[in-house]
């Protein structure tokens, strides 16, 4: 990896002790999904690239103005915050915050603000690609997240079954920039994120 290019990430793994088993902090680049995890370039996004976000988020706002909806529940709460979680679980939380972004914006680019989306839709699909580098594979047996990490996989995998497409929407865009500037920055920094 390249010097000053790699995120330190931390993956807990499985060591036996006279206990029973206990968590052992490993580097996840000694994984081999890990070696393509270089997210240290995610730690600011270009003046043009948030600019095209920010029209993106001007255009959704306004079309809001001429919709009647009610959204009561935040899907992206404001004490929600990547540095709560351990190093490791963070790229894990960021990617399906990603995914489901990605999902929600591919579903309303079909929409009046298609032209405005493309943009965006290009760079989230670019930090997503580098991000899944970043994330362990499901293994289908063995230990699941727990904690914050379970409880927020959890909320954004029920999300599209609970909240109307446009909560869904709406959630997503006012979250939008927390994503690129927040969290992103926080999963870039690897363990500088405190």
């Amino acid at each position: 990896m390249a010097p000053g290019c790699t995120l330190v990430l931390m993956l807990m793994t499985v060591a036996p002790s006279r206990t029973g088993a206990v968590p052992v902090p490993s580097p996840l680049g000694a994984l081999p999904g890990a070696r393509g995890c270089h997210m240290a370039q995610f730690k600011s996004l270009s003046p043009q690239e948030l600019q095209a976000f920010k029209r993106a988020k001007d255009a959704f706002e306004e079309s809001l103005l001429q919709k009647d909806w009610n959204c009561s529940s935040r899907l992206f709460p404001r004490t929600r915050d990547l540095r709560q979680l351990q190093v490791w679980e963070r790229p894990v939380a960021l990617e399906a915050e990603l995914a489901l972004t990605l999902n929600v914006l591919e579903a309303t680019a079909n929409s009046s603000l298609d032209h405005i989306l493309d943009q965006p839709l290009h760079t989230l699909h670019h930090i997503h690609s580098k991000l899944q580098a970043c994330v362990p594979a499901q293994p289908t047996a063995g230990p699941r997240p727990r904690g914050r990490l379970h409880h927020w996989l959890h909320r954004l995998q029920d999300a599209p079954k609970k909240e109307s497409r446009d909560c869904l929407e709406a959630s997503v865009m006012f979250n939008l920039f927390r994503l690129l500037t927040r969290d992103l920055k926080c999963v870039a920094s690897g363990d500088q994120c405190v």
